[in-house]
């Protein structure tokens, strides 16, 4: 008998979430990457407990269709490369195809979405298991809310620091991402109170003046 096994792909998405999530601002980051890949003019963060309890970004852009919805939790996949030759010309932020199932595989994932023209939909995912896709009416773009952080990995979370540092954390995410990206309207909800909300009129300086304030 052998010593070698091949892992389970529950057991494996666990392992590769460790990879991409980290902590909270790791899920801010790939989802506020996506929203920007997507061509949003508008994201909106926002954060409960320190993105532990809640994290919700919502975008205004290009959405996906209803066939996309269940294949964009799974491993590898990805609208950014199609062939190996696809790697030569990368021109976006995220590509590996792994943020969606990593976050997916740790807590329990919504993601409402709709292309300019069709229905919504919203997907329900409970620990990288699909429950449902349902219409829905929302807004054109997508929006993905994800709850119970690490509550089907209790040793992952552990580690976590205090909410309100990971919450710091989060923050000067959002703020490195708002002052690169003037021309993208950005809002931090942290805890039910906005933190900042750049106009994204392209003007560097209006970013930083709405993030950081007057006397910086």
């Amino acid at each position: 008998m052998g010593n070698i096994n091949v892992l389970d792909i529950s057991v494996a998405n666990l392992i590769a979430a460790g990879e991409v999530v980290e902590r909270p601002a790791s899920v801010v980051k790939e989802l506020i990457e996506n929203s920007i890949d997507a061509g949003a003019e508008n994201i909106t963060v926002e954060i409960k407990n320190g993105g532990v309890s809640l994290i919700r970004v919502a975008d205004d852009g290009c959405g996906m269709s209803k066939d996309d919805l269940p294949v964009c939790v799974l491993r590898h996949a990805t609208s950014k490369i199609h062939n190996k030759q696809d790697l030569n010309g990368i021109k976006t932020l995220g590509f590996r195809g792994e943020a969606l199932a990593a976050i997916a595989s740790v807590s329990r994932l919504r993601i409402i979405t709709k292309q300019n023209g069709q229905n919504g939909y919203v997907l329900e995912s409970i620990g990288g298991n699909v429950q449902s896709i349902n219409e829905t009416g929302c807004a054109n773009g997508t929006t993905v809310i994800v709850e119970e952080l690490f509550g089907n990995v209790p040793a992952r979370r552990k580690f976590l620091k205090k909410d309100s540092t990971e919450a710091m954390n989060v923050s000067a995410l959002v703020e490195k991402v708002a002052v690169s990206h003037p021309e993208i309207s950005i809002q931090l909800l942290i805890d039910g109170e906005q933190r900042f909300n750049t106009p994204g009129d392209g003007d560097l300086y209006n970013a930083i003046y709405a993030v950081f304030g007057k006397d910086f």
